[in-house]
């Protein structure tokens, strides 16, 4: 406690030390330098550097001057000639007010890193469940049944007439022991509590016989049989309605099974639409035209936006404070997005499949087209043309998980190993490179022209017409030996006694230009070669005037021409069916 100069305390704490001369000469004699302290004398003094001074004999304390010297806990330099930090500038933050502008671009790049993850997370969601497998919507699966419903007001056993008469037997109460064996029945009146009972289970039993008579009596009343009435019209119109809808959908099965084609593009689209359900979240609608010609599907699937990918990896905080996005390579991004259309493209495929219980169809085509409001024509990034056989010998989609998470790439893999990919090209699939770079892919087949052309069916289409029509007028043993997008080259055996008897070596094309001398002489080369009897070269387009020289010859009268004319002819005399002209 300081003291005033009367020897009364002044309620002030402070720390005693020695005389200030004591100590000076002390200090003197330790070598100390001027305006060094011990350790010990700055324990008067506050925090900041304000002393505290202690008694001395020349009076009170608070006369002194306060000593500016800097100590331990002040920090030096603080004057104009100090050698520490000196107060901010013009234009220049404080140190501290530079620590939370830092701490606030960190939190920031944090949370923008973690929205940026939410897009992959959701990307890699939508990669799991595009690959479920589907249901097969065949006609088995869309039946209805009707189950009819009882009547409200009639119980589980019955209805109300049917209900009996409450028995007193079922409401009276059990009687007492008599505690004396020898007593008669007259020591029961006398137990009060079974009294009781027994007037409660007389209410409970008037009650239950005047609730029964009611019903009873309105059970014959005009509005209970008006409500009966309507609840029995009701459940007519509903089993009349389960079976309309029943009868109609037979009646589509029934033209499905005759390959008409609005009943089968019904089904198709009904099917497609099913498998959109786990991904409700990514419109992908595919529409459906089926070629009576071919007995084709083709189908038109939309593909998602390209924005749908992250671009970006996350982001990074710059050393001077900027917050830097870090893209992602356009490979990975590329790879991601083709890998997402797989899936799409391999389940509209199986959705085809699994509907066509009765195998109406002989191929699928499917074209993934881009549509970009900017541009106005889509761009079409992939297109598969799969024949029945192959589409049967091809597992659509992977089995288990979709794919396989390793330690270095996370959910993401490369384009050449990802399951999906791969199987999609064992269908002869044509990919686009790079979807990002807007390079496109020709569509196997257009599914614009109500009645087709030559040139508008796919390979598979093409080759199947041709199938068609010489198997109709004959041939038999029907063997493709070569497959290109431009026609084919097969081998088939003719039966005794039919328009085309023996065995025949066909080249069929799809030409623009009209077929020369050369091709005549390489299909009889052919033909020797094979040991058959007969060559058909048929074309869509024309012949030239040597050829018709050329076969009119001894040495080639063995070579039968058939041109787009006759194409078309033999379409419309033995499938029904018309071929529109063109190239």
């Amino acid at each position: 406690m300081q003291y005033s100069a009367d020897g009364q305390s002044d309620g002030t704490a402070t720390v005693q030390f020695p005389r200030p001369g004591f100590l000076a000469s002390v200090f003197r004699d330790l070598g100390a330098e001027d305006g060094q302290e011990p350790d010990g004398a700055a324990v008067g003094r506050p925090r900041g550097g304000a002393a505290v001074d202690g008694p001395s004999g020349d009076g009170p304390t608070s006369d002194r001057p306060t000593d500016n010297r800097p100590t331990d806990n002040t920090p030096t330099g603080s004057g104009p000639t100090g050698d520490g930090p000196s107060e901010p500038g013009p234009g220049e933050a404080a140190p501290d007010e530079a620590v939370a502008a830092h701490a606030r671009a960190a939190t920031l790049t944090h949370h923008r890193t973690r929205a940026v993850q939410a897009e992959h997370d959701r990307l890699a969601d939508l990669l799991r469940r595009a690959a479920l497998p589907v249901s097969a919507m065949d006609f088995e699966s869309q039946l209805r049944h009707y189950q009819p419903r009882p009547y409200p007001a009639d119980g589980p056993g019955g209805g109300a007439e049917e209900e009996s008469e409450p028995r007193w037997q079922d409401f009276a109460p059990a009687e007492p022991p008599a505690a004396d064996p020898e007593g008669g029945p007259s020591r029961r009146l006398l137990d009060s509590g079974y009294q009781r009972e027994l007037a409660q289970a007389r209410l409970a039993h008037q009650r239950a016989l005047r609730e029964w008579r009611t019903r009873r009596a309105e059970a014959g009343s005009p509005a209970a049989d008006e409500s009966r009435r309507a609840h029995e019209a009701a459940e007519e119109a509903r089993a009349r309605a389960v079976r309309e809808y029943n009868e109609s959908l037979e009646e589509c099965r029934r033209a499905y099974r005759l390959a008409e084609p609005a009943a089968v593009e019904s089904l198709l689209e009904r099917a497609l639409a099913a498998a959109e359900t786990a991904t409700q979240d990514l419109p992908a609608p595919c529409r459906a035209v089926f070629r009576p010609l071919t007995r084709t599907a083709v189908l038109d699937l939309d593909l998602p936006p390209l924005d749908l990918v992250p671009s970006l990896a996350g982001y990074r905080l710059a050393p001077d404070g900027d917050i830097l996005p870090v893209p992602r390579p356009p490979a990975d991004r590329a790879t991601d997005y083709l890998r997402l259309v797989a899936r799409l493209a391999l389940r509209a495929l199986q959705a085809a499949d699994a509907v066509d219980t009765d195998e109406i169809l002989a191929g699928v085509v499917l074209n993934g087209w881009l549509r970009d409001p900017a541009t106005a024509e889509p761009l079409c990034l992939v297109s598969v043309d799969a024949d029945r056989d192959a589409l049967a010998r091809t597992r659509l989609l992977p089995p288990g998980t979709p794919y396989e998470e390793r330690d270095d790439e996370g959910v993401y893999a490369d384009a050449e190993q990802d399951e999906a990919l791969v199987r999609l090209r064992r269908l002869g699939a044509a990919v686009t490179p790079d979807p990002y770079d807007r390079a496109g892919v020709r569509p196997a087949a257009q599914a614009g022209a109500t009645v087709p052309a030559a040139a508008d069916l796919s390979a598979n289409e093409f080759a199947q017409l041709v199938r068609d029509l010489l198997t109709r007028g004959g041939i038999a043993q029907w063997s493709v030996r070569l497959r290109g997008p431009a026609g084919l080259v097969a081998t088939g055996e003719g039966a005794p006694g039919t328009s085309l008897p023996g065995r025949w070596v066909v080249w069929a094309s799809r030409d623009t230009a009209s077929i020369g001398a050369e091709q005549i002489e390489t299909l009889a080369e052919a033909v020797g070669e094979e040991s058959a009897e007969r060559g058909l070269r048929l074309t869509t387009g024309r012949f030239s005037e040597e050829v018709l020289d050329l076969t009119a010859k001894e040495g080639h009268r063995h070579i039968h021409l058939i041109d787009g004319d006759g194409v078309r002819e033999l379409a419309h005399t033995h499938l029904g069916l018309p071929l529109a002209t063109g190239g």
